[in-house]
């Protein structure tokens, strides 16, 4: 483990204790405007979202001018600002368009743009001022040097390729006077973000243009070939190999990152679920916030590892923040175990009076299952689902179609966007 080095720059002493004065932006993903709500209810500070042009995940909902418009105005009730993916590398095809489409996320009171292609960094800065401009990991930004370039180019930030070490990070902050966003949670790529062309090669989907396919996640059997002849390298029976890194989990390494100076902490995942987003973030929320009140006796909880471990996630590591990662690192040989609980439901109301929660289902669940409530308001907490009924008042023996919505008693206060959990067994 790194040695925590304490930054005096971000230290204050208020009412005879030691607080952070200088707390990271935390950024979180959305993939859609209900997983932007989310996102802000849960605790982001700011969340970046891709547009329907210019971005590289085609996959994902991604959102219209109109539906931005939308995000932001919500996001700014809370105090959060909304950041746009606009990180292809375009080729001559791609660039139609492009000064009517920063115009219009600009006028939709976007902060700024997520980007690694020079041409429409240039394009942005000529059409659209008014617009923040971000490097995007896609340049796998490594040293000091080419921080400072990026600098002198009139950019405001700049966001590290995910292979930086914590020592690197220190020696930019140090040498160059420029905002630095740096990832703490989600995927990893196995090779440098942007440098992966095998979807172009094993599905013909550019990765780079938003197409990638995830071909190192797939499972593989490996054969050498003798004299022409293909001779296997595994016995029947033995788990299929892979050759994708485990996903990025900095929980732990927090209070370093704040002490370097890092300005913005990352979480990956715009396809990723609202339960998800909801639990990471909330996470990240709550350790930020504790360290930066209390640095002195701040002590990682074990409720907060155990709450991250609650969603869908491959093995994670640390990756290399804290040094160049082994091969205990990749998931060689093995798959991540099934996960305990499911996201079941999302809050719509709750009646105080006659303690009914009226439920979205997200997934299957019915009387007698164990389920725990969580959300930023509550304190978690587990009971055993009892009578439900459907939105018609008649009672029901399985919450088993796709978003529906039910009812059924809970004997705590609950709040809308609070989500449910179902215990596998």
């Amino acid at each position: 483990m790194l040695q925590l080095i304490e930054n005096k720059n971000i230290r204050e002493v208020v009412n005879g204790k030691t607080v952070i004065t200088k707390k990271p932006e935390l950024l979180a993903p959305a993939g859609s405007l209900e997983k932007l709500k989310v996102a802000v209810h849960y605790g982001a500070d700011a969340v970046f979202i891709g547009g329907q042009e210019f971005g590289l995940r085609s996959n994902a909902d991604n959102f219209s001018i109109e539906e931005m418009r939308e995000g932001v105005e919500f996001a700014n009730k809370y105090g959060a600002v909304i950041y746009v993916t606009t990180n292809i590398f375009a080729h001559n095809e791609n660039m139609d368009g492009l000064e009517e489409y920063l115009l219009a996320i600009e006028g939709a009171g976007v902060k700024g743009i997520i980007v690694a292609d020079p041409l429409i960094i240039e394009t942005c800065r000529r059409v659209a001022p008014n617009l923040e401009i971000h490097l995007s990991t896609q340049q796998s930004l490594s040293n000091w040097k080419a921080v400072k370039y990026w600098k002198q180019e009139g950019l405001h930030r700049v966001v590290l390729a995910r292979e930086v070490g914590a020592e690197e990070m220190l020696k930019m902050k140090e040498e160059v006077d420029i905002e630095i966003e740096a990832f703490v949670h989600g995927a990893m790529c196995i090779a440098y973000s942007g440098r992966c062309v095998l979807s172009n090669h094993m599905t013909a989907r550019d990765s780079n243009r938003g197409g990638c396919c995830q071909s190192c996640r797939w499972d593989y059997d490996l054969y050498e070939n003798v004299d022409g002849e293909e001779k296997a390298l595994f016995n029947e029976g033995d788990a299929p190999f892979a050759m994708s890194p485990k996903d990025l989990k900095l929980i732990e390494s927090i209070p370093h990152m704040i002490e370097l100076g890092i300005d913005s902490l990352k979480v990956e995942g715009r396809m990723k679920s609202i339960h998800y987003v909801a639990t990471v973030i909330s996470v990240y929320r709550k350790v930020i916030d504790a360290y930066c009140a209390d640095p002195e006796n701040f002590k990682i909880k074990k409720e907060w590892l155990e709450e991250l471990d609650r969603c869908a996630n491959r093995a994670t590591a640390s990756a290399f923040f804290e040094g160049e990662p082994s091969y205990k690192q990749q998931m060689f040989g093995f798959h991540a175990p099934k996960m305990k609980w499911d996201f079941a439901g999302l809050v719509l109301d709750y009646d105080e009076e006659t303690n009914m929660v009226t439920l979205q289902q997200r997934n299957y669940f019915k009387p007698g299952d164990t389920i725990e409530f969580f959300g930023p308001e509550i304190d978690s907490f587990k009971m055993e689902v009892g009578q439900i009924w459907d939105e018609e008042g008649q009672e029901i023996e399985v919450a088993n179609h796709p978003l529906q919505i039910v009812k059924f008693k809970v004997d705590r206060p609950l709040f809308k966007f609070n989500m449910m959990r179902k215990e596998n067994k």
